[in-house]
């Protein structure tokens, strides 16, 4: 389904980035792991050589420092080892606090936007001319039930989420006469990663899907058999 296609996912290293970039590469893609954890982005590398899939490559970049130069390696690298980008999945992000708004600290505040939502547009700028020479890119930006519905505690995730659901659609009507390039955003739901932990300690994770269950639709709207879906905000669950 998805054989000869080239896909970057961010947060590659754990979660449902790994389940993601084990899923694409199992039908087919070259992918590109993209995360801050060396370490964590050997072990998916690993996995997926072990499996006899498409040879990935890692990209390290940490979200939260990067500048200006990182992005444009980043872009250097890609253009020099492959002729297009055909897949992104946006999948890094952070929780950052869970409190009122009136006693959020400002520096969480400031670096889960930046994470979640700026670095977000950063890198689809950076990346769209790699995109364009694909026949058929498309982006996926993950968002959340409370991306949609502002929740109380929820503070800058929830406003990052909001943010990503309304840059998907920004983008998507700018390329609505471009057939080659698309923009959806993806809900997973409650599922078994570490965020979701920290979110709900008290919760049993064995009453979660596995990431792995979830797949389905994320290999879909990364394929071509997705291509008239855009501007869309679909969930997996």
């Amino acid at each position: 389904m998805l054989k000869d296609k080239i896909i970057l996912v961010t947060g590659a290293g754990d979660g449902i980035g790994r389940s993601a970039a084990l899923s694409f590469a199992a039908n087919g893609a070259t992918v590109i792991l993209l995360g801050k954890t060396s370490s964590k982005l050997e072990r998916v590398y690993d996995e997926i050589e072990t499996l006899g899939y498409p040879a990935p490559s890692i990209s390290l970049m940490d979200l939260s420092k990067a500048d200006g130069s990182d992005y444009q390696e980043l872009f250097d690298n890609l253009t020099k080892d492959y002729k297009q980008l055909d897949g992104l999945l946006l999948n890094a992000a952070i929780l950052g606090d869970r409190s009122p708004i009136e006693q959020y600290d400002l520096t969480k505040w400031v670096e889960t936007i930046h994470i979640n939502l700026t670095s977000q547009f950063i890198l689809v700028k950076t990346l769209l001319p790699v995109l364009r020479n694909s026949k058929d890119a498309s982006i996926l930006f993950t968002s959340s039930s409370v991306g949609r519905v502002g929740k109380a505690f929820w503070g800058a995730y929830a406003v990052s989420k909001f943010g990503v659901e309304g840059l998907c659609q920004v983008l998507s009507d700018e390329h609505c006469n471009d057939t080659s390039i698309r923009f959806n955003c993806i809900n997973p739901g409650a599922v078994q990663t570490n965020m979701r932990k920290e979110a709900y300690p008290l919760e049993n994770p064995n009453d979660l899907l596995h990431p792995d269950k979830i797949m389905e639709k994320y290999v879909w709207l990364i394929s071509d058999e997705s291509k008239d879906i855009d501007g869309q905000s679909i969930n997996c669950q």
